[in-house]
């Protein structure tokens, strides 16, 4: 990257030296070419590198500096000493230094020398304009030095959250899958937009040039370092092939990333990981399954990140429940870490941990395009008839009155009846009240009523209400059932319905909920947890959503 205010340029280098090709013991050698894509298939190695750059240049790059005092003045090293025990991230080279360094001019040359064990990559960058700051951080009883490196136009940006959203990252990983297992953690800011590397990843939001930052600027900084730290864990150290299955690093990775920023602040604008933001593409016709091969994806940030980082947190929070969803997770992490899992090994996995049957999950949602649209069709309401008939025949009563007049019977209400003109027409049915009950009537009930068990006698008292639901899956996809049922008197419960009750019909299923209080509605997803695309048929009785459009003057 040029900078025209003071000449100089800050560079970034990967991709630089060449490797072998990955074997893979499932498939073979790992030679697809590289189209754009899917990104590199690679084996674990020990690196020794030595860089050799202008002796006024500052240099961040996989692994541990091995000649500090060779490189660095007494100062910087005093000061990355002090860096291992501070509370805050600590200025190695300040804000002031490296401006002043902007103008120099090299006297000669210096060689930065780094080694790293056991990475599938190495890269570095290198300038004279880097302000560097570091802390030292305890990860679960790992010591890792947590550094940004930046220029002056980063800032201050880049000195408040560069270096916290590192050690944030870490945090939240290793909880989630193992502990760190690298020394150092670096963020660097530069003409990358964002990517990973061992120990390393390249950053690219920036302030205005004032100094100002739009809250997107201030997001997009901190999501962007957790997401490429984060592919330490995805796929530096768990190593998919990311070559032939991109969900399996950025897809794992954008869910934890997902984890991670739900951990910085409350109501964290996260992009990815919410149903509700995923619905759009799950309706769209131009997509292909999740399980697709990297070069043939369509909407390729839908596909790789979004879509499979949403199903992972409906698998947490609706299908199997966070305790035992982060078990089975943790248990996939741990178990791959260092090797080269497929999908089938983390489906396996997560079923094997869990004692869960997720095969459903992994069609629908990983195999096919078919998307969440749940209906509620119907609802009937059920009671049990008491066979008391002063109970009963009141009912009947005021169900009678209360049917609605046709059109022609209210108009046939004022017209003379000839019944009243002549009352001696009148007989016992005209008088007669069909719901009075008889003694008779009476007597059968306390017979039938000494037959009964005290149990019994229970339910038939008891008041309650059967709603038998009837749901429709438009979409295809198949997903749990959650019901919010909102009753007459202003309370309200939640009823959660696993998906094995699709089993047997894909398409239509019908929920019994018995209640003793009448209901005033009932809801489907009312949290939207399901990636339900069209909610306007949730509700029974049915809602009108609203919405707004503009009116244009011609």
């Amino acid at each position: 990257e040029y900078f025209p205010r003071d000449k100089n340029f800050l560079y970034e280098i990967a991709h630089w030296f060449p490797r072998m090709a990955a074997y893979y013991d499932v498939y073979g050698w790992q030679h697809k070419q590289f189209l754009g894509s899917g990104e590199f298939t690679l084996e674990f190695g020990n690196y020794l590198v030595r860089i050799t750059t202008p002796n006024d240049h500052v240099v961040a790059a996989t692994g541990v500096l091995q000649n500090p005092a060779n490189v660095l003045t007494k100062t910087q090293i005093d000061r990355l000493k002090q860096a291992e025990t501070a509370k805050e991230p600590m200025k190695i080279i300040t804000a002031e230094e490296a401006k002043a360094n902007e103008s120099n001019k090299p006297s000669g040359k210096k060689t930065w020398i780094f080694k790293a064990d056991n990475v599938r990559d190495f890269a570095f960058a290198s300038s004279r304009k880097f302000i560097w700051d570091a802390q030292g951080h305890n990860v679960e009883g790992n010591k890792v030095m947590a550094m940004s490196f930046y220029p002056n136009e980063g800032n201050p940006l880049w000195e408040r959250y560069s270096t916290h959203a590192i050690m944030h990252t870490l945090n939240v990983y290793s909880r989630y899958s193992f502990t760190y297992p690298y020394p150092v953690a670096i963020s660097v800011n530069g003409p990358v937009g964002g990517m990973e590397y061992p120990m390393i990843c390249f950053n690219g939001p920036r302030p205005n040039v004032d100094g100002t930052y739009s809250a997107g600027a201030k997001y997009g900084l901190i999501s962007v370092v957790i997401h490429e730290v984060g592919h330490n864990y995805f796929p530096m150290v768990v190593n998919s092939d990311e070559r032939q299955w991109t969900w399996m690093d950025e897809g794992i990775n954008t869910f934890v990333q997902y984890l991670a920023e739900s951990e910085w602040e409350d109501k964290y604008p996260s992009r990815r990981g919410e149903p509700q933001n995923i619905t759009t593409y799950m309706a769209s016709e131009n997509q292909v399954p999740i399980m697709t091969q990297s070069d043939s994806l369509l909407q390729f940030g839908n596909n790789a990140y979004a879509k499979p980082a949403t199903a992972l947190n409906i698998l947490r929070e609706t299908v199997m429940g966070r305790e035992l969803f982060d078990f089975a997770f943790k248990t996939y992490a741990q178990r791959w870490k260092f090797k080269r899992p497929t999908p089938a090994d983390f489906f396996r996995t997560m079923e094997d941990a869990s004692a869960v049957d997720l095969d459903w999950f992994w069609r629908g949602w990983f195999y096919t395009t078919d998307h969440v649209d749940m209906s509620i069709e119907n609802v009937k309401l059920y009671q049990i008839n008491t066979k008391n008939p002063d109970i009963e025949k009141e009912i009947e009563r005021k169900a009678d009155n209360e049917k609605p007049k046709t059109l022609s019977m209210a108009r046939n209400e004022s017209l003379p009846k000839r019944i009243d003109q002549y009352p001696s027409l009148r007989d016992f049915y005209n008088d007669f009240d069909q719901y009075k009950v008889t003694d008779l009537e009476r007597k059968s009930y306390q017979t039938f009523v000494s037959s009964l068990d005290d149990v019994e006698k229970s339910l038939i008292d008891a008041g309650y209400y059967f709603y038998v639901v009837d749901v429709k899956n438009i979409g295809g996809l198949v997903m749990p059932l959650i019901f919010k049922v909102e009753y007459i008197d202003g309370s309200s419960e939640e009823i959660r319905v696993p998906a094995e009750i699709w089993r047997y019909d894909n398409f239509n299923v019908s929920k019994l909920i018995v209640t003793k209080k009448e209901a005033k509605s009932i809801i489907l997803d009312p949290n939207l947890e399901i990636a339900d695309t069209d909610l306007s048929n949730n509700f029974f009785p049915r809602r009108t959503i609203p919405s707004r459009f503009q009116v244009f003057k011609s």
